[in-house]
């Protein structure tokens, strides 16, 4: 600019920033809802309530009339009406990202969510075309998890709490991020750990072993069941799994309160994600009690999937410090490529002040102010 002035560019506006980050939180809370709705889908049975895909009856999904909404295909409808919002915005933040975001990598993981997002509603699809293969709604049911994470990461890295600990931020605020190694392990180990069990919990939806094992919280007036089939032994593993994700949670946030009690972005998940675990085990017990009462069962499975995302955040905010690590060497790395293709600069004019231009570049003007010349 002739007065001197650099403007910044969209992407580090502080207001462009955080409507989108406001977005990314808006998206992965339309996330749960899909994820709900999803969980209704199975809780009353109703996957197959609307038989084709992806017409409705024949019917264009969006065309599809609210007087055909009854019973079971309320549910399975809704179901796919709310996942094809879900992808519409995650197109927009997928977009948003790649114009507004400065890293790269991160423009890249939206992507990948998007790509997450397309391929669960293929798997969508294909549970409805092939009749419901446990495999396939499993494999459904599972990629939903991972791409609420990705909603929930993305709203954690574009946040302000995020990016004051970025790599250009002062000296003292580098130094406030937690670098602690064996938390950190301890932190991503429960996360892996929840979404394992989650995937034992998908599995014993779609294969019908909710209520194998029938009685709570004792096991066919057993503490350990006293007859087995394939059902009773994934129920059995859900509920052990149960005992060990608890302790591990219980570990974590005994070790954060330990040993950073001061730090309020670890302290306060680590207190909700052992309130969230209560409500969860109870949820757990009443959807046997209940003998799978659809909202209590779905419940169960939202419950399921905010403990993930939870620990989630408490993993990626220890991960904080390998992060202002990366970030700088990828920079340098890609200044570097930039001067071997740029070549050496001198200054024009012989100002040293001027601006600057690559050395290599007078070949470019001294040919084309010959041709323009002749």
């Amino acid at each position: 600019m002739a007065d001197g002035t650099i403007h910044q560019p969209f992407s580090h506006q502080p207001l462009a920033i955080e409507m989108l980050h406001k977005f990314a939180k808006f998206l992965a809370a339309c996330t749960v809802l899909l994820i709900l709705a999803g969980s209704l889908v199975t809780s009353h049975d109703a996957g197959l309530s609307v038989p084709d895909w992806p017409t409705s009856y024949g019917w264009n999904m969006f065309t599809f009339p609210p007087s055909m909404w009854v019973a079971n295909i309320f549910y399975e409808h809704g179901h796919r009406l709310i996942g094809s919002s879900v992808g519409f915005l995650t197109i927009v933040l997928a977009g948003w990202l790649w114009i507004a975001e400065p890293r790269r990598w991160l423009r890249w993981f939206g992507v990948a969510a998007l790509g997450a997002v397309i391929a669960q509603g293929v798997l969508g699809g294909l549970t409805v075309k092939y009749f419901l293969p446990p495999a396939v709604s499993t494999a459904h049911a599972g990629l939903a998890e991972i791409f609420f994470c990705m909603t929930v990461a993305i709203a954690l890295f574009t946040s302000p709490g995020w990016n004051t600990r970025a790599p250009n931020a002062s000296p003292n605020q580098r130094d406030s991020v937690v670098d602690d190694s064996s938390l950190r392990a301890l932190a991503t180990a429960t996360t892996v750990a929840i979404f394992c069990q989650i995937l034992v919990g998908a599995t014993m939806r779609h294969t019908g072993a909710g209520l194998a094992i029938p009685d709570f919280p004792l096991m066919f007036g057993h503490l350990v069941p006293d007859h087995w089939n394939a059902g009773i032994a994934l129920h059995f593993t859900h509920r052990a799994g149960a005992l060990i994700v608890a302790a591990m949670v219980l570990m974590t946030s005994i070790a954060i309160w330990l040993k950073h009690t001061d730090r309020v972005e670890l302290g306060q998940p680590a207190l909700l994600l052992i309130i969230f675990i209560i409500v969860q085990a109870t949820l757990g017990a009443l959807t046997v009690l209940s003998r799978r009462d659809p909202w209590i069962n779905s419940l169960h499975v939202v419950g399921g999937a905010i403990v993930l995302t939870t620990s989630l955040v408490i993993s990626l905010r220890t991960w904080r410090a390998k992060f202002d690590r990366i970030e700088p060497l990828r920079r340098d790395r890609a200044r570097s490529a930039q001067s071997a293709l740029d070549g050496p600069v001198r200054p024009v004019g012989g100002d040293p002040q001027s601006a600057r231009i690559p050395a290599n570049l007078d070949v470019d003007l001294g040919t084309t102010a010959q041709r323009g010349g002749a």
